[in-house]
């Protein structure tokens, strides 16, 4: 973390408007113009669910990129944000019939429209049906569930039962009745298996292992795919002793693999998209939350802070993680290179014992009224986390737009809760 970065947070912090979330939209936009260049050959789309916050979701709108949706709640995010229907994919295992409806309708307005993402072949059949009967005609992607995952990502979705996408083994039986749903247009195939994943070359030979199914059934069933969704996997570092993916060294792996499939006539036209969430997002977010309360136990200086698990479930390891361990830490203050270190416990203010932040941190002195950011923290944080435990406030959101030299620093907050200051006038 640079020192413009550190000020900015020093100054959020110190209006005591702790905890929160401060995402800076500055990297993430320089983010997206080098993916842009290192993977020319596909175009982007931002998963909502990594990070759903209305304001970030305009600027990401300005920048033209695409997104994908869950449910009806994002579709309405992606909507208000500036996303037109024929920039949004509609993926996920569990959507609800009055969700597709409510898709299929914006159908009905004519022009662009959102191209669902099928999972199961009930899906594909209820969505031909709800077309149907409202006299509409709904492009629509299939979702493959792969038999085979290279080993080196953190969470895989394939290779094994799934809810997600129809098996690559029962593929054959769906597409064969493709002609059968006569109120839809076939669009085009999506994969993602797998994810969080910082092995250039397991990425690479996922994409294979992608290209290869895509060209399997494109060839045998004669279809020209107008998309072909690559679930990117793309992973950030969530500890420090760990490596940022290489992105050139990854374009060089996959963009030979893309020219190549796209020789083939089938393949040739196809758009290929880059599907991506927390590598867009998660290493330009913080959250910033301050001590309250300070003691020993055992021989452990324990640091108490007023943001824990139901603020960021996923920096406590309560997210998929079998080994917990730290997330990159800062205290954030006026730089002195003249500091003691210590070790602590750094937990939050809940009554459970898993409400912790860190375990054997070493950081500056750290006392009663002192701010700690959590770096790595743009995607699944507050929105992956149970905010109604013990019934704290929300934490604010605050984005920052512009260089860092002469940001401006915007609450983007979607919470009617009180601010820390507000409460504080209020009791008065």
């Amino acid at each position: 973390m640079n020192e413009e970065m550190q000020s900015i947070l020093l100054s959020i912090g110190r209006h005591g408007m702790t905890p929160c979330y401060v995402y800076f939209f500055e990297d993430i936009k320089e983010r997206i113009e080098r993916l842009a260049k290192a993977f020319a050959c596909f175009t982007i789309s931002y998963a909502v669910k990594s990070n759903p916050n209305s304001a970030l979701l305009q600027q990401l709108a300005i920048r033209g990129i695409s997104v994908d949706i869950s449910s009806g709640g994002e579709l309405d995010r992606a909507i208000s944000a500036g996303f037109a229907p024929g920039q949004i994919s509609f993926s996920g295992p569990g959507k609800r019939q009055f969700e597709l409806a409510r898709v299929v309708g914006l159908g009905q307005k004519g022009g662009q429209q959102v191209e669902v993402v099928c999972e199961s072949e009930r899906e594909i059949c209820i969505l031909d049906e709800l077309s149907g009967r409202m006299g509409t005609h709904m492009p629509f992607l299939i979702r493959i569930n792969p038999a085979a995952v290279p080993s080196g990502f953190a969470i895989t979705m394939g290779g094994k039962a799934s809810q997600f996408g129809i098996d690559e083994e029962e593929l054959d039986s769906v597409l064969a009745k493709l002609s059968e749903w006569e109120n839809l247009t076939f669009h085009g195939f999506h994969m993602y298996s797998a994810s969080n994943c910082l092995s250039e070359q397991a990425i690479s030979d996922n994409f294979s292992i992608y290209i290869q199914l895509f060209s399997r059934f494109s060839r045998k069933y004669r279809l020209r795919p107008a998309k072909l969704i690559f679930g990117a996997g793309f992973g950030i570092p969530y500890q420090l002793d760990q490596s940022p993916l290489n992105v050139k060294c990854l374009a060089d792996l996959i963009n030979p693999q893309i020219c190549s499939m796209k020789e083939q006539e089938q393949l040739a036209d196809a758009e290929c998209v880059l599907e991506l969430g927390r590598f867009l997002v998660g290493p330009s977010g913080y959250f910033l939350t301050s001590v309250i309360s300070e003691k020993h136990s055992r021989g452990m200086a324990v640091r108490i802070c007023d943001g824990g698990m139901n603020n960021h479930l996923a920096a406590c390891g309560l997210m998929g993680g079998i080994i917990r361990r730290n997330w990159p830490m800062w205290k954030i203050e006026n730089q002195d290179k003249n500091y003691t270190e210590a070790e602590y416990l750094i937990t939050g203010p809940l009554c459970t014992a898993i409400d912790t932040l860190g375990h054997k941190v070493r950081l500056p002195e750290l006392h009663c009224g002192d701010l700690i950011a959590i770096g790595s923290s743009g995607a699944y944080g507050l929105t992956s986390s149970p905010t109604r435990f013990i019934s704290h406030p929300e934490p604010r959101e605050y984005l920052v737009l512009g260089p860092y030299d002469k940001a401006e620093v915007i609450d983007v907050s979607e919470t009617q809760t009180a601010s820390p200051a507000e409460l504080s006038m209020a009791s008065r």
